[in-house]
């Protein structure tokens, strides 16, 4: 988003949290035009820019209507949302053909009046199916897991465009891929797994079309997260917070810090990062070493700093969003670093891959060694963290870097007690070995940037070497 855009939805925000009647349903047509509002657009198929954010809707109510509760799917309750929903989809489609409304075009009207009404349709009959289907719920997760190795995939994404140009009659441009960049998928798709598997846990609590539709497409948490869950937010939306002067305080200290991080820092930094180019024309280790350096603080200042915006944006509508990192460059090791890094992220792949994985294994009539399931579980949970990035090779050698890394780091804690003396009434050597663990931690995350900034093996290889002095 723009420092524009940034700024105009703070204030929308601002004075949407001052309703107290109609919040939900106004935030449901609000969020709605935002994600069209911010959608980019690509130059080769600029109506996917309208396509995407209106699939996103589609794909949402669908959700709702496979896993609310029966008693919550009545649609004299929650026609309202449904008919906010389809006007703002209108609205925008109309408005698209308007000289003085900047809107992406929707194309033929009448596929856009077919579209909802097979929309319309569809969710109607889910949400006056009379048991839940499982085997629906299985499917749809799939699907939707299915649509994110593809967007996600720059092989399949490219070999598709590659094929649509052809079939057109026209070469395939160099930036087509835009096209193909469906705003905030990742996140969408996650919140509503999340809600799938806990309904099929039996633990998902029931809630109308308009608090489920807020939850999965909240505009200030929409492109970077972070990835709340459901009853900790619809609690939130129900009981919203006063804004006292703290409130208000808080809320312009976070936007004004992210701003300042995402606009200042982390552009400025942007200048020296690493990058194919860069690294390849880079010759000593001392300066490769800084180059990618200066990537992992870009990285952080990056994401944190949209978090910080994303928090303070939520506070002014009276939400409380989680918070996302906590000064993870000052944690003495993997797995404290790791725990304080995207926290969401690592939670939600930790409550739905990994705790399930590791009970799994331990509950098997012939267990493996600890330290065997210790190795499975961090490697395949890293590995799926690396490629929720991009279904790349250097994702996947990412993420299993870091399995590897805190594999290693479990097992010398293991060892390192059996050896090393208590440090607790020695302060000094306590803070000693607190700097130096601070110090690796940062060198390994910063070494990892090879597979992360870098665009192939070969380069991330060549890339390492370097690292190393070795030419």
């Amino acid at each position: 988003m723009t420092l524009l855009q940034i700024l105009a939805l703070a204030v929308l925000a601002a004075l949407l949290g001052l309703l107290r009647r109609g919040r939900a349903l106004a935030l449901v047509g609000f969020s709605a035009f935002v994600i069209y509002w911010i959608q980019p657009v690509g130059e080769t198929f600029p109506m996917l820019a309208f396509w995407w954010p209106t699939l996103t809707i589609f794909v949402t109510v669908l959700a709702w209507a496979l896993t609310a509760p029966k008693e919550a799917r009545s649609l004299r309750e929650n026609w309202p949302a449904l008919a906010v929903l389809v006007g703002v989809i209108v609205f925008v489609a109309v408005a698209s053909r308007l000289p003085v409304i900047n809107f992406p075009s929707s194309g033929s009207l009448r596929f856009v009046a077919l579209a909802l009404a097979v929309f319309v349709g569809l969710s109607a009959w889910l949400a006056n199916l009379k048991s839940e289907n499982r085997f629906l719920l299985a499917a749809f997760a799939i699907s939707l897991l299915a649509v994110f190795v593809f967007l996600k995939s720059p092989f399949l994404s490219e070999s598709s465009l590659t094929l649509l140009a052809q079939l057109r009659g026209r070469e395939l441009d160099p930036v087509a891929t835009l096209s193909l960049a469906w705003l905030g998928y990742s996140y969408v798709a996650f919140r509503i797994l999340h809600t799938i598997r806990d309904r099929q846990s039996g633990v998902l609590p029931a809630v109308t079309l308009a608090e489920y539709v807020d939850y999965v497409i909240f505009f200030p948490a929409f492109t970077a997260g972070p990835i709340d869950r459901l009853e900790r937010f619809v609690k939130e939306l129900r009981e919203p917070l006063p804004l006292k002067n703290d409130d208000w305080l808080f809320a312009g200290h976070r936007l004004a810090l992210g701003l300042f991080k995402k606009f200042f820092v982390a552009d400025i930094l942007s200048g020296i990062s690493a990058n194919d180019l860069l690294v390849t024309q880079t010759r000593g280790a001392g300066w490769l070493w800084l180059v990618f350096a200066a990537y992992s603080f870009r990285v952080y200042f990056d994401f944190s700093g949209y978090t910080d915006i994303a928090i303070g944006t939520a506070r002014l509508l009276g939400f409380r969003l989680p918070e996302n990192f906590n000064a993870p460059f000052l944690k003495p090791n993997l797995s404290q670093f790791w725990n304080a890094w995207h926290m969401t992220l690592t939670q939600w792949f930790r409550a739905y891959f990994f705790n399930p994985l590791n009970r799994s294994l331990r509950s098997a009539q012939r267990p493996l060694p600890a330290w065997t399931m210790i190795l499975l579980t961090q490697v395949s949970t890293m590995l799926l963290i690396g490629l929720w990035h991009g279904v790349t090779w250097n994702y996947a050698l990412w993420g299993i870097f870091h399995g590897l890394g805190l594999f290693v780091q479990n097992r010398w804690t293991e060892s390192a007690r059996r050896f090393l003396p208590d440090l607790s009434a020695r302060p000094v050597a306590r803070g000693f070995f607190h700097v130096l663990g601070v110090a690796l931690t940062f060198s390994y995350f910063t070494l990892g940037m090879a597979f992360f900034a870098l665009s192939t093996p070969q380069l991330s290889w060549q890339a390492l070497l370097k690292l190393f002095g070795i030419s």
